[in-house]
């Protein structure tokens, strides 16, 4: 199973930082599942991949430590996929992620940590 995390410290209030997410992953082709105050989950949209190849991004806000200079974001993309390839569509999916990421002005990052 493909596994691959991301931490931000994002210098926006709680009530921006869903909306924008949900923006960002949509531009890379994923739809909002589910989501509460504290957490986020989007699936890719089918039809390019096999099934078994369809990434799912979890966005889990750190509500406990936000504070007025900011609030940290921890991101995983997975699937069921092997990663038996170093570039395999979870890797890809995850890159164009960050990118989108790096990409948004909104998103005022102050920290990243990638894992």
């Amino acid at each position: 199973m493909a596994r691959y995390f991301s931490s931000y410290f994002v210098r926006l209030n709680l009530e921006q930082i869903q909306p924008l997410l949900t923006e960002i992953l949509k531009s890379c082709n994923f739809e909002k599942v589910y989501n509460n105050d504290e957490y986020l989950m989007a699936k890719e949209n089918p039809g390019d991949v096999a099934f078994g190849k369809l990434v799912t991004v979890e966005a889990f806000l750190n509500t406990t430590n936000a504070s007025s200079e900011g609030v940290q974001v921890d991101i995983f993309v997975k699937n069921d996929e092997l990663p038996l390839q170093n570039n395999n569509h979870c890797q890809q999916k995850y890159k164009v992620i960050l990118e989108a990421i790096a990409q948004e002005n909104e998103w005022q990052l102050i920290e990243n940590v990638a894992g």
